[in-house]
C-alpha cells in the first residue's frame, strides 16, 4: 500500500491494516529508486512473511531489490520474521549493537516472548528463530538507502535497545518511531523487565527536538504530515510529571 513515493506499507494484522499475518506489525518499504528497505519485518507466525512478500509485489516493487533489512526492536510482533526475511532476500541486517547479541541467539526470555506466551498473545509453539545481525546500530549511525539516508536514534524506555529512524533526502522527512509513540501521544507501557518510564521519558525529550514531517509507528494510525505534534504531547504530559495515555 503506497503511502507517499518513497513509503509503503507492505505488512500489518490486528492493529494495523490487517494485509498480512495477525500479529504483524506495521511493515514497511522505503523505496529510495535504486534499491529498497525493509523497517520491522513483522512476527513471521505461519510463514507470515510470505504474505509480505506478495504486498510488495502487488505494489510495483520487486523483493530482489531489498538491500537492508532494519528493526526498531526486538519484540517478536517486529522481529519474529526477520531470520525468515534474512534467508530469503539479498539484504543485511541492522539492529541495535545493545541487543544484537541477544538476536543472534533468539534469546525468548530477553525479547519478552515468555510472559508473551504467559498472557496468551503469542501461541505456545511460536519460536523466535535466532537471526545473524549484519550490522549493529548506535546512537548517530547514519545508513545510505540509495539516495536518501536514516539516522539512529536510540530511544528506550518501551524495551531495551530501541531504536527510531528518521529518513531524509525524500518526498518528506520520516520518522519511524517503533513502539515509542503513537497518534494522540499515545505510548506503550508494559510490565516487562525492560520497560522502564524515565528512559521513556528521556527518549521522547530526545525525538521532540528534531524535525519532520510524517510519523510512522509501529502499530495503528499513521500521519503522514503533522507527525512531530504527537511526540509533543507525549512530551508535554511527562514535563507535567504525568504519563502519556497509554495503548493498554
Amino acid at each position: 500500500m503506497k503511502l507517499t513515493s518513497d513509503v509503503y506499507v507492505v505488512g500489518g494484522g490486528y492493529y494495523g491494516f490487517n494485509i498480512s499475518g495477525r500479529l504483524d506489525c506495521h511493515v514497511y518499504v522505503i523505496n529510495s529508486g535504486t534499491e529498497l528497505a525493509i523497517v520491522d519485518p513483522g512476527c513471521g507466525i505461519d510463514r507470515d512473511f510470505k504474505a509480505i512478500l506478495a504486498n510488495i509485489r502487488d505494489d510495483g516493487l520487486d523483493p530482489k531489490r531489498i538491500r537492508k533489512i532494519l528493526v526498531t526492536h526486538y519484540h517478536c510482533d517486529h522481529i519474529g520474521a526477520a531470520a525468515e526475511a534474512r534467508g530469503c532476500l539479498d539484504a543485511e541486517m541492522y539492529a541495535s549493537k545493545i541487543v544484537a547479541p541477544n538476536i543472534r541467539e533468539g534469546d525468548e526470555k530477553a525479547a519478552s516472548l515468555d510472559v508473551g506466551k504467559a498472557v496468551g498473545f503469542y501461541p505456545q509453539d511460536f519460536d523466535l528463530k535466532p537471526c545473524e545481525v549484519d550490522v549493529e546500530l548506535s546512537e548517530g549511525d547514519l545508513v545510505r538507502i540509495g539516495n536518501m539516508t536514516m539516522e539512529i536514534f536510540e530511544t528506550p524506555g518501551h524495551c531495551e535497545g530501541h531504536l527510531s529512524f528518521l529518513l531524509s533526502g525524500g518526498e518528506r522527512k520520516y520518522l519511524f518511531g517503533g513502539d515509542m509513540v503513537f497518534w494522540g501521544g499515545r505510548i506503550l507501557l508494559q510490565n516487562i523487565h525492560d520497560c522502564k518510564i524515565n528512559d521513556y521519558a528521556e527518549s521522547i525529550f530526545k525525538i521532540e527536538k528534531k524535525d519532520f514531517d510524517a510519523l510512522l509507528p509501529g502499530h495503528l494510525q499513521i500521519s503522514l504530515s503533522d507527525g512531530k505534534s504527537h511526540v509533543q504531547k507525549a512530551g508535554d504530559a511527562f514535563r507535567k510529571l504525568g504519563v502519556p495515555q497509554n495503548l493498554l
